[in-house]
This record gives structure tokens, sequence and C-alpha cells, in this order.
């Protein structure tokens, strides 16, 4: 007995012909279009920073990358409110809330780098050269390899 794939499908097909993908696919164009009504009512600076993660029950959530944008859009909080009730889209919304979820570049920009400077090293390395223990040894060894370069 042989395998024999399925014809292939046009994705438009698949995603009119299975209930689950229609339904996924729906409230995607429903929050894209969320999305350009709330990027209408922002600043161009913050349209960048601010996407609209659900919209149920009256409760817009935002997801912002920063607390410093999250503050900013939380004191325009009152405007945003009135002017998006003027769309038919927002006629019920009753509370915008914001999550602060940064970017995954940013996540990984701010992990530690511990750099020291080369006096530092030196002294990490002599302190390493008298310890018995080989797995301190070790490890004082590899924290001295993290020298800042020369300026």
């Amino acid at each position: 007995m042989t395998f024999r794939p399925l014809p292939a499908r046009a994705p438009a097909t698949l995603l009119r012909g299975t209930k689950t993908l229609k339904h996924l696919f729906g409230e995607a164009q429903r929050l894209g279009q969320l999305q350009q009504l709330l990027e209408s009512q922002l600043q161009p600076a913050a349209r960048p920073h601010c996407r609209v993660a659900a919209f149920r029950d009256g409760s817009l959530l935002l997801i912002v990358t920063d607390g410093q944008w999250a503050t900013h859009l939380r004191y325009q909080q009152k405007r945003l409110l009135r002017q998006l009730r003027n769309f038919k889209e927002f006629e019920n919304l009753a509370n915008i809330l914001f999550k602060v979820q940064p970017t995954t570049a940013e996540r990984h920009a701010t992990g530690r780098n511990p750099t020291l400077s080369s006096s530092a090293a030196e002294t990490l390395r002599t302190a390493a050269s008298g310890i018995d223990d080989p797995r301190l040894r070790a490890a004082l060894e590899r924290l001295a390899s993290h020298t800042r370069p020369p300026d």
C-alpha cells in the first residue's frame, strides 16, 4: 500500500472550508479592523507601540510595548474611550485595559551581559589560581572572561 497525499487546495479554500479556521480568520480580520480604528485615534508616535489584543464584553485589551507608553496611553484613556465610542464597532466600549508586553527583540536585548574591567578580570583570575575546587576555579575563570573591550 502506497501513501498518496491529498490534492493541494488553495489557502482561501482551506480558510472557508474548515469551521475552526474560518472562525479564526474572521476574528483576525475583526481585530485588524479594530486596530485600524484605534490607530486613527492615536497619536502617530504611539501607533507602533500599541496593538489590539481583544475586545469582549465592552473591554478593549491593548498590548503596549513598554511601561512608558502604557502610562502615556492611560493618561489619554478618557479621550480614547470617548472617541472610540463614536464608531459602530466600539459602541458598547466600557473600559480600556493595557498590558505591557515588550517585543521579543527588546526582551533579548535587556538580558544581562556582564562586562568587567581588565583589573577586575585579573583579580578574579588571581583568586581562581589559588582555589583547589576545580568547579569553583572554572566558574571564576569563566566570569573573568567577560572583560570589556579596550576603549
